[in-house]
């Protein structure tokens, strides 16, 4: 199993593939090499809903799953959290 690597938009549209192809989490995780929890987490982050909020199903009547969107939602994180940059905090420690 890999450890604490992010998941890379390949990933997450090999995830969306083998998920349209009605795979379990169980077997997604095995494949990738990740934990179970992780792609459950993952398809929670993509999970497409309609203007009322409710959740969007797919073909096999199970949460759809947009690749996309999961990595949209990633980079807002990130970009909420506020990381900053190392040239940054050097700026400001040596100040």
């Amino acid at each position: 199993m890999r450890k604490y690597r992010y998941l890379t938009f390949a990933d997450r549209k090999q995830i969306s593939a083998w998920y349209q192809s009605n795979d379990r989490a169980a077997d997604i995780a095995v494949r990738l090499g990740m934990s179970v929890k992780t792609i459950y987490l993952e398809l929670k982050r993509g999970e497409e809903t309609d203007e009322s909020g409710a959740v969007i199903l797919d073909r096999n009547q199970r949460p759809a799953y947009n690749p996309v969107l999961a990595q949209q939602r990633l980079q807002a994180n990130f970009k909420r959290r506020g990381r900053v940059a190392a040239e940054e905090a050097t700026e400001t420690a040596g100040a």
